[in-house]
């Protein structure tokens, strides 16, 4: 616990300062604690210390651990910040607070089915392809306002932002490069809200993990999904 907690007041003094030289309210940003690096109970040592906003990226651990959890006070919220498949949707919609990762239209129909069928409105963040890399997952810039107009005709599926992940290059110039990405997903967001009335209420952008979340938060990130920096030192049986 001791080793949790320090990972977790170092991460949060890094977000702050990230904050301060950005000019903003560190309360605007939420951390996401991706647990898929540890067990249900070392999971919930996250919830024990303040942070209740837990993600995970595989259907079937998001499954095994909200279950786990699920009588754990504070109770989690969690995210689901992986590739999401359509034959996942029905367990995975009903257990998750934010689904970080809506990348196609079928995948949208598959969700808003789901959520109908078990009187569940489903929040979810349109995840944007910024390294315009086919082997990556998430829709082209040119796809997201009408995967976002699609959306808003649905009566069980509210999307509340963008998710995007920065490209890893090698050498000195990474940092600058992920910012460049991160303000890249920011514009696209406020073209969105300009543009679109259903775009309308989108305030989130999903964006920044362990190595590169405070080149996020100065571009505007209101969710930053931290894994490794949170579980340094700590394995899934200490």
């Amino acid at each position: 616990m001791l080793r949790c907690r320090e990972n977790l007041e170092a991460v949060r003094g890094r977000v702050a300062e990230a904050c301060r030289k950005g000019g903003r309210d560190p309360s605007s940003v939420r951390i996401v604690g991706v647990t898929k690096y540890v067990a249900s109970d070392r999971a919930a040592m996250l919830l024990e210390l303040g942070c209740l906003d837990l993600g995970e990226s595989r259907p079937q651990s998001l499954w095994q651990k909200s279950a786990a959890m699920d009588r754990a006070n504070p109770s989690p919220r969690w995210h689901f910040v992986g590739h999401l498949q359509r034959n996942k949707v029905r367990r995975t919609v009903g257990v998750t607070s934010l689904i970080h990762s809506l990348d196609s239209m079928r995948l949208l129909e598959a969700i808003e089915a789901e959520a109908a069928a078990c009187g569940h409105v489903c929040e979810m963040l349109v995840e944007v392809n910024l390294s315009g890399d086919s082997h990556r997952t998430g829709v082209s810039e040119q796809d997201v306002g009408p995967l976002v107009e699609a959306a808003a005709q649905c009566s069980h599926v509210r999307v509340c932002g963008l998710m995007g992940m920065a490209g890893q290059p090698e050498g000195a110039d990474s940092p600058a490069q992920a910012r460049r990405q991160f303000a890249h997903l920011r514009q696209i967001l406020e073209r969105l809200v300009a543009s679109l009335p259903s775009a309308a209420g989108l305030n989130e952008l999903s964006m920044g993990m362990s190595g590169d979340f405070e080149e996020a938060i100065l571009e505007g990130a209101t969710l930053v999904r931290i894994g490794s920096a949170l579980w340094e030192g700590i394995t899934a049986h200490d």
